[in-house]
């Protein structure tokens, strides 16, 4: 796969603004590239600190909601807790339980089963809350769209209090006594982009102040929801960003055994965790429980105050996500044959039919297969009550826009632009992907994935100091995305494959100028191997280049500077991202 390569053109004075805040050009320049324009907007993006976080009280509904769960509070009612079953729902429920806890509250908690119950609130959840004799439902992470399981909460004579961060319908609202959600048409609250878990921390510092309880203690929540944002993949922007660097440090010193345990079990130190460990290491362990079990178990993990048996429930949410990730390969690997057999990888729209997948790896799945061949993917599984599906989307591609021209082929579909999920009949397989492809608008260069390069950067401009000033620029993730750099024509002086399945390379770069820099690449390997095997009369049987070069043996690279403190003395190391010949 071709990537097509363009350079970011924003304009500014980066002279200016480095000398304003005392930092290379490089770093405003990359600040502007992530569109912001004036410099207390930078400032809170360099330095964002706890007083940057909005009030909470803004939040409208908010203090209804904490001033009804006090009333509940004090007459001794019932309180259940219904969130969901990914990590933003595990954290919201897990600081909503420990804040009522907190304040005396009889509370409990109840996760949705993915398979049994589906997303959010449904009727079966809400009359067996009647049956246990809850006296107020309080979701987290869902509710904004339970319009009819709302209705019927308030005539079965719950009180029904929402805290959800999903975008509100267009249609009625839910009949709940009270709604926190910032992306209420009507709420004030400064910044939309909140995640579940964020909501749930605003209505705890709230009640906590009304309890009467220290601040501090709410602000302990603060690495739960900061957990959320990074594994909800949220922009990483505005309060979101402030939000998750004060997770990270608390997350250094977390005092939690069950965070503590799962952090060991991944041969991890507290302090060492990143955004990059939330997203890839620790938080798809306590996603696993829900996709394949029960999210209950990633809930009690974090409640847990016993450290043995915090270590047992780490070591079973780990495996339940080796399983994960194996079932995964499995369904990878079968829908690759597909492709190829049925050469549906001339399909501007890729529609899979995998009976055997689990259900809640079709997104997984679909994701995989979309960053593979770079076009939209849906992927159909086979369930107890039909078929059913997601679907992962390229930025050329408006998912949800599209699903709808073919509505009359699903049972059921949501979503957004990126992303999706639905049911429909298993006859119709087919005739979605006829429509899909026949109403798709997609050309060539739509299906060539983009890399924006932030600096045309020589090799030769980098050094420690410019290293530590990148450094000001993370959290990295969505919205906030890692810089890209490139230099061109590198001359490679030396190549070695490593790893168990030689899916590393390690090499010695050398500029025009002269400049000679290690390099690392985890990309693909064999794409490399066959760009180089052109470039050289020799490739030798232990994977190290030697020998005359037919040609000038130079590639174009986009590339991260790192520093790799393996050796004793510490070492400027480029992170390779991409090549060209």
């Amino acid at each position: 796969m071709t990537e097509n390569w363009v350079i970011a053109a924003k304009k500014a004075d980066f002279n200016e603004i480095a000398e304003h805040f005392g930092i290379d050009p490089v770093v405003a320049r990359i600040m502007v590239n992530r569109g912001m324009t004036d410099l207390s907007e930078m400032e809170t993006y360099l330095h964002g600190s706890e007083e940057d976080l909005n009030d909470p009280h803004r939040l409208k509904g908010v203090e209804d909601a904490a001033r009804i769960l006090g009333e509940k509070i004090r007459q001794g009612r019932k309180i259940r807790i219904i969130g969901d079953y990914d990590i933003d729902g595990i954290m919201a429920t897990y600081i909503l339980l420990k804040a009522l806890q907190r304040v005396g509250a009889k509370a409990d908690t109840v996760i949705p089963d993915r398979i049994r119950d589906g997303y959010g609130l449904n009727e079966h959840l809400v009359t067996q809350a009647a049956e246990d004799g809850i006296d107020t439902i309080l979701t987290c992470d869902n509710g904004i769209s339970a319009v009819s399981q709302i209705r019927l909460a308030k005539e079965l004579g719950m009180t029904v209090i929402v805290t959800d961060h999903h975008e509100v319908p267009s249609g009625p609202l839910p009949p709940a006594d009270v709604i926190v959600n910032p992306k209420q048409p009507d709420c004030p609250y400064p910044f939309k982009g909140l995640c579940g878990a964020a909501v749930a921390l605003k209505l705890a510092q709230v009640i906590y102040e009304q309890e009467n309880v220290p601040p501090s203690e709410a602000d302990d929540f603060l690495a739960y929801a900061g957990f959320a944002t990074v594994g909800d993949v949220m922009d990483l922007i505005g309060e979101n960003r402030v939000l998750v660097k004060l997770a990270l440090a608390r997350l250094h010193r977390t005092s939690n055994k069950g965070l503590r345990a799962l952090t060991l079990q991944k041969n991890l130190k507290p302090e060492e965790i990143t955004c990059y460990h939330i997203g890839f290491v620790l938080g798809p362990c306590l996603n696993a429980s829900g996709r394949l079990e029960t999210a209950q178990l990633s809930l009690k993990l974090l409640l847990c105050e016993d450290p043995v048996q915090a270590a047992v429930l780490a070591q079973e949410v780990v495996e339940l996500n080796e399983s994960r990730k194996q079932m995964t390969e499995l369904a990878v690997r079968e829908a690759v044959q597909i492709i190829e057999r049925e050469g549906y990888d001339r399909d501007r729209v890729m529609v899979l039919f995998l009976p055997d997948c689990h259900e809640s790896l079709a997104g997984i799945v679909a994701g995989r297969l979309r960053e593979a061949y770079y076009r939209p993917v849906f992927v159909v599984t086979r369930g107890e009550d039909g078929c059913k599906g997601s679907a992962r989307s390229i930025a050329a591609y408006s998912m949800y826009e599209e699903m709808c021209r073919v509505s009359d082929l699903f049972t059921q579909f949501g979503g957004h632009p990126m992303a999706a999920g639905f049911s429909l009949k298993e006859e119709d397989i087919d005739h979605l992907r006829m429509r899909l492809n026949e109403l798709a608008a997609l050309t060539e260069d739509d299906l060539q994935p983009k890399v924006v390069i932030d600096v045309p950067m020589p090799i030769s401009y980098i050094r420690p100091d410019l290293i530590r000033q990148l450094g000001l620029l993370e959290p990295f993730g969505k919205g906030n995305e890692k810089p890209v750099f490139a230099d061109r024509d590198l001359e490679i002086l030396s190549l070695r494959v490593l790893g168990k399945e030689g899916r590393v390379i390690r090499m010695r770069l050398k500029s025009p100028a002269g400049t000679t820099l290690d390099a690392v690449y985890f990309g693909d390997v064999e794409n490399l191997r066959l760009s180089l095997e052109q470039k050289y009369d020799i490739l030798t049987a232990d994977d190290t280049v030697r020998g005359k070069c037919t040609h000038h043996a130079a590639l174009h690279f986009t590339y991260y500077p790192e520093i790799d403190n393996y050796y004793d003395e510490p070492r400027i190391q480029l992170k390779i991202t991409g090549f060209r010949g």
